[in-house]
């Protein structure tokens, strides 16, 4: 299986993870490939930062395939630069990846111009590649909404309409200034802005989306159960929203499934740290999809094959571990971490 969206934190953050830990418990969980955040610490926004990133997660010699997403700032230069490197170490570099909204790392480019000059600079340097995106609009956050106690109110702090709002703004800014990339929607966590995306996908233009497992199995009343450290950008949402996505997966809605595996130490979580360890949560999700009758070819699909295809990289087999393993797996994953924000769904 591959993973789009993972950040193995390390360096400054090995305290939360290590590229070697990350890479083994995903390889254990049947994930041979993986795409690593730049948002780490240092942010993996210069050429020295890449490289060295690159001869690290290589000496792990995990046997898990490695690439990253190298971070765009506000700077025209670094932008020009990075794209440039992006396509030098294509498929190290599987392509760019902008926070439209602060997250975790605060590499947020929350200002509209900053976005349009993004995606002008990308255009002039003839980058026609993958531009990951977080999506998120700052202006329609509602911080005050947040109660630190409760994690399920990050839901009523980040609303949807924030994400649509921005996802809207990206398809947008991108087409005025004739971006000839493709847009591809990380963590999509509503319906209303998946609605969005298939418009732009009618209208001809190059962009995918993908859902998490947290995404489409837990809504925001899981997270009032403070034990389980639900809490993430975007945040969960209600059980309409969750349902909604799990229905669109299965109706082959969706790109690929995507864990953004984000690991804390359970000090950070008790301070309000945003993410949540992914891989448990996706072999649950496997296992979902499979006793709501997924096919075999939409599973293959979700897990690899739509990746591979949209990425630029060749066909291969994409190995799914077997039903009657999930279960252990799901759990042997969750016991590589401090907390497991899917232990409930193993007592339903």
């Amino acid at each position: 299986m591959i993973d789009p969206h993972v950040h193995l934190r390390d360096w400054n953050q090995a305290d939360k993870e290590t590229l070697q830990h990350g890479m083994e418990v995903a390889l254990q969980c049947g994930i041979d490939e993986v795409f690593d955040m730049p948002n780490t610490s240092p942010p993996l926004t210069t050429e020295a930062a890449i490289l060295k990133r690159l001869e690290d997660a290589d000496r792990c010699r995990t046997g898990v395939r490695y690439h990253l997403w190298a971070g765009v700032t506000s700077d025209p230069k670094q932008v020009e630069s990075i794209a440039k490197l992006a396509k030098a170490l294509f498929p190290s570099v599987i392509g760019l990846k902008m926070f439209a909204g602060h997250s975790t790392g605060h590499m947020g480019l929350v200002d509209e111009q900053m976005q349009r000059e993004v995606y002008q600079t990308l255009t002039d340097a003839g980058y026609e590649g993958m531009v990951a995106l977080h999506c998120e609009k700052e202006a329609l956050l509602k911080p005050a909404l947040e109660d630190e106690r409760d994690f399920s109110s990050h839901s009523l702090a980040r609303p949807v309409e924030a994400e649509a709002a921005s996802v809207r703004d990206q398809i947008r800014l991108s087409s005025e200034v004739g971006f000839k990339g493709h847009l591809h929607i990380c963590h999509l966590s509503s319906i209303e802005a998946l609605g969005i995306i298939e418009e732009a996908k009618r209208e001809g233009r190059r962009i995918s989306l993908a859902v998490t497992a947290h995404h489409a199995l837990l809504c925001s009343k899981d997270a009032k159960d403070h034990s389980l450290y639900a809490k993430m950008n975007p945040p969960l949402r209600s059980e309409t929203e969750r349902s909604s996505l799990f229905a669109a997966l299965l109706e082959g809605r969706v790109d690929w499934i995507e864990t953004d595996h984000a690991p804390h130490t359970l000090r950070d979580k008790e301070g309000g740290a945003s993410g949540i360890p992914g891989f448990s949560g996706l072999l649950l999700l496997v296992k979902q999809l499979i006793e709501q009758g997924a096919e075999p070819s939409l599973l293959t699909r979700l897990l690899g094959s739509r990746v591979l295809q949209i990425a630029g990289l060749p066909e291969r087999e994409i190995s799914i571990p077997a039903y009657d393993q999930l279960s252990d797996l799901s759990l042997a994953a969750a016991r590589a971490y401090p907390y497991d924000s899917f232990s409930k769904l193993r007592l339903r």
